[in-house]
């Protein structure tokens, strides 16, 4: 009879596991670490290089924000296009780092601790998940999931395997907000009755072809597909382009929308999905290939205080003003109380009353690059302690945020082109929707978009029961089966739940 190590037994069992997507985890239950002991990391997904716009590479700038981490080693980095591999490889000079093109070989590797997970959103739901049946700890950056049956399963992944699981809306991390949060409380301005969301964000539209691009040569393309269909690629650019494309990405609202959203749905105290949402809108102007919205106003229908989130992405001209404030804003969080309101972000804030006069300052001891050091810091000294609770941002606030940004989505999806009279019919009762959609028609009409005669999408109210966790309701099977998807195997996420 063949001798069989324990080493080689653990090594083929978790092969095995991650292979068929059954739990295969090792150290699922470690003590802590002792605190000067070195973590030994994995970058996977490194992000597209020279990309239109300069976007992307959320890998790359992850990869010189944990090297600034003391105790924290980049031992590995992973990455599926062996061109941004080799470049990733250049960032370190030298020093000695193991390469991987399939992320499958990371979980295997026992000497690494710990994954930062940068893939395409339509991967950060497999890959967390082997990653935790694998022992190690994930640092998976937003949004959390693509879908909202995935988040789930990969908060149950934190849970059963004992992980440690943080989630990269570094706002999380802020020393601003939760002063914020705590006077807005406090009552002393009264009763918190709304929160807006903002991102306007110019961006440009991505072009369209008329025949499949040539996938390039440097990438295995069924491997970059994974949980999504193989389709072919019918875009100019394969990385980072796949934001704008329903089987792989969550659109603006899911890319920086989750940030914002996020926050709002941390100072209105909210740790559930939202019971309903809507959305408007459309995506104006862009003749291009892209597929989600390029500007929305979706509302979640919190209680007693909704959440607003609006997204513009579209200018006719290069001038700043042409995307348009809300309260002198273009970004960042308002909420808004009784007479008075708070504006800011995860680095400074201000209370104002009802004549925009400053009531007081909040202000971060650093920049918002530090927001990212302090996240990273929080998320490696759980890992020594083996705490979730310390966490700043625990899978479970990953999995709400992100389900808000796709109940947003559903809902748009769902959607029919609306004469604007229409859609001002259907909202009239909601106040802050309905001033929200007039704020956005006169942004859109100041950029040459007549909704007339480009008419935005009306989404219908889509209802979500958090105890049954599914869509009810009218449009409920609709809505449940945009909350999933078809797996192509051996890219199947487990289910846990």
């Amino acid at each position: 009879m063949k001798h069989v190590t324990r080493r080689s037994f653990l090594k083929h069992s978790i092969t095995a596991s991650l292979a068929l997507g059954l739990p295969g985890c090792v150290n699922c239950n470690p003590q802590a670490r002792a605190s000067n002991s070195e973590i030994r990391i994995a970058m996977i997904g490194l992000g597209g290089i020279n990309t239109p716009g300069g976007v992307g590479g959320r890998g790359r700038q992850l990869i010189a924000k944990i090297r600034d981490i003391p105790g924290v080693k980049i031992t590995a980095l992973c990455d599926l296009d062996q061109t941004i591999l080799a470049h990733g490889v250049g960032l370190f000079k030298g020093e000695k780092v193991a390469t991987y093109s399939d992320p499958r070989k990371v979980f295997e590797d026992k000497s690494i601790d710990a994954v930062a997970v940068a893939l395409p959103n339509h991967w950060h739901a497999l890959a967390t998940v082997w990653a935790c049946q694998a022992g190690k700890d994930v640092y998976c950056e937003k949004p959390f999931s693509y879908n909202i049956w995935e988040g789930r399963q990969m908060a149950a992944a934190a849970r059963q395997y004992n992980r440690i699981v943080q989630v990269g809306t570094q706002n999380r991390s802020s020393t601003v907000l939760p002063q914020a949060f705590e006077y807005l409380r406090s009552g002393q301005i009264g009763q918190i009755r709304f929160a807006h969301a903002i991102v306007y964000r110019p961006r440009e539209d991505i072009g369209k072809v008329s025949a499949p691009t040539p996938v390039p040569a440097t990438v295995d393309y069924d491997l970059w597909c994974g949980p999504a269909p193989k389709g072919r690629l019918m875009r100019k650019e394969l990385h980072y382009e796949w934001h704008w494309f329903w089987q792989t990405g969550n659109g603006e609202i899911g890319n920086n929308g989750v940030h914002v959203i996020d926050q709002c749905r941390w100072g209105l105290g909210q740790n559930q999905i939202p019971p309903r949402a809507i959305t408007i809108g459309g995506r104006f102007a862009f003749n291009d290939g892209g597929e989600t919205p390029n500007t929305t106003v979706t509302l979640l229908d919190y209680q007693p205080a909704p959440l607003i989130c609006e997204v513009r992405n579209y200018r006719a001209t290069k001038d700043a003003s042409a995307i348009g404030k809300f309260r002198d804003r273009t970004g960042g969080i308002i909420i808004d109380c009784e007479g008075r309101y708070y504006a800011g972000e995860g680095t400074a804030g201000t209370i104002f009353d009802k004549e925009g006069k400053v009531i007081k300052e909040l202000k971060n001891e650093g920049k918002s690059a530090e927001l990212e050091n302090a996240h990273l810091t929080n998320f490696f000294k759980a890992v020594r302690s083996r705490k979730s609770s310390e966490l700043a941002a625990e899978a479970m606030q990953g999995h709400l945020s992100a389900a808000c940004c796709h109940m947003g989505n559903i809902s748009y999806r769902l959607g029919k082109p609306s004469a604007p009279q229409a859609i001002q019919e259907s909202i009239r009762a909601n106040r802050e929707l309905a001033e929200a959609f007039e704020r956005c028609r006169e942004y859109l009409s100041k950029n040459g978009v007549d909704l007339a005669a480009a008419p935005a999408a009306l989404g219908p109210w889509v209802s979500y029961d958090a105890g049954k966790e599914q869509f009810v309701n009218e449009f409920a099977a609709e809505a449940n089966k945009l909350s999933q998807r078809d797996y192509r195997k051996p890219y199947v996420v487990p289910k846990l739940v």
